[in-house]
């Protein structure tokens, strides 16, 4: 076994400093349940409120409706994303560079959640989801950043398992909060808009935010703001492999599973799709949630982080391929379970990996948004991808092959990153 290397000493302004001391219980905890309050209102509009609400205003097009609502809101959370990360980069105050950006954008977030529920047409609720996900990106951005800000080396897998794993669980939380708590549509935006201010609340007012001070920030114009948003694979390589790898899992992850009610339905031939969806996503979290924190243990003790992601991308291939040869409800329940063990892992050090390459301590955030762009953009690819494969290129088989493919070629091209172990 190799131990983990020294993370090296800070130099120059604690807010740009390479952080060499633990984070404790407390610190990890909050930014744990600030995520979860994220993920619970990024996530529960998508998969219940959303399409209720689209198909009590127009039963006939919900289903264009609700492609249009959120292919547009994932394009403002990809350009949001690292609009407001490189914002957060370039804040100087004596409320940090992070908080005011985590709180405000989770609180601007809430109140357009709250304004969706009241929509009554197709055009209000796109306005107002886009607004949503622009807010909640910028809140996303600044807490995400807080790893590298704040978390050493030597522990940022297991960090990064504990903010990973709320990315599944909040689908589940936030499902039973709106269709067994409160089953009103508008009422089930307003509760988790303010569950997700409530849960980020205390990590903002009960943790350090160094600020930045005003001569270590650059001069600010449009143009040298967003010629920051292209990062040269050639001077930074490490990088560049680092968002492909993680674009090539996470496409194959949205096309293997958005058109899973489907596949149990014209494959499986399952009594009630839904239901079985439910079942699925159930076995999938808990997977997750069983691997990811101890994968992050096992990475920074070993201080490996490459042969961990291929070994979690290949893990997820496996289950992907069952379901290229088996279309039955035992071979998908099998899938979910495995896919959501090696998705934990993935989550984890992959996380971790992606903190290590980031090219500037100054640009922690920005850089981290254009990371999540490679999480985000499959999001859309990945249906305009499916459609043709399972209409005229071998069906759910030639579906299920082609993520397994994408995802095992992702695990692979992490090896040319020479910076990280």
């Amino acid at each position: 076994m190799t131990a983990a290397p020294p993370a090296p000493r800070p130099t120059g302004h604690p807010a740009l400093a390479e952080p060499d001391r633990d984070v404790g219980r407390v610190w990890i905890g909050g930014i744990t349940a600030a995520m979860l309050g994220l993920y619970m209102a990024f996530f529960t509009p998508i998969q219940v409120l959303l399409p209720l609400q689209l198909a009590g205003i127009d039963e006939d097009g919900k289903v264009a409706a609700f492609g249009l609502v959120t292919g547009v809101g994932a394009l403002v959370a990809v350009v949001a994303n690292p609009v407001a990360g490189a914002l957060s980069d370039r804040t100087a105050g004596r409320f940090g560079r992070r908080h005011p950006w985590t709180l405000g954008g989770v609180v601007l977030g809430a109140g357009a959640l709250c304004l969706l529920g009241a929509q009554s047409t197709v055009l209000g609720v796109l306005l107002c989801w886009c607004l949503a996900q622009a807010a909640l990106n910028a809140g996303y951005a600044s807490l995400n950043a807080g790893i590298p800000d704040h978390v050493p080396v030597r522990q940022r897998a297991v960090v990064s398992g504990w903010i990973g794993f709320p990315q599944a669980l909040g689908l589940v939380v936030g499902a039973v909060i709106v269709t067994m708590l409160v089953t009103d549509i508008p009422a089930g935006y307003v509760v988790i808009g303010l569950a997700a201010v409530a849960m980020t609340l205390p990590f903002v007012l009960s943790t350090p935010d160094p600020p930045l001070p005003r001569e270590a920030r650059p001069a600010f114009s449009w143009k040298a703001l967003f010629d920051t948003f292209w990062v040269s694979p050639k001077a930074h390589p490490d990088f560049a492999w680092a968002w492909f790898t993680r674009f090539l899992v996470m496409l194959g992850n949205a096309t293997g599973t958005l058109y899973l009610l489907y596949f149990l339905d014209d494959a499986v031939h399952h009594p009630d799709p839904e239901e079985g969806v439910l079942v699925l996503t159930l076995l999938y979290t808990g997977g997750v949630i069983a691997t990811a924190v101890a994968g992050g243990v096992v990475s920074d003790r070993i201080g490996r982080r490459k042969a961990l992601v291929t070994a979690s991308s290949v893990v997820i291939t496996a289950a992907a391929l069952i379901l290229v040869f088996w279309h039955t409800w035992p071979a998908a329940i099998a899938a979910a379970a495995i896919m959501g063990a090696g998705f934990g892992v993935y989550l984890s050090v992959d996380q971790a990996l992606i903190t290590q390459v980031l090219p500037a301590a100054s640009d922690r955030a920005k850089d981290l948004g254009i990371i999540n762009i490679a999480s985000t953009v499959p999001q859309v690819l990945g249906p305009a991808l499916a459609a043709p494969i399972i209409a005229g290129f071998g069906g759910y088989a030639g579906l299920y092959a082609v993520a397994a493919g994408v995802t095992l070629l992702g695990g692979i091209l992490v090896w040319p990153i020479k910076s990280v172990p």
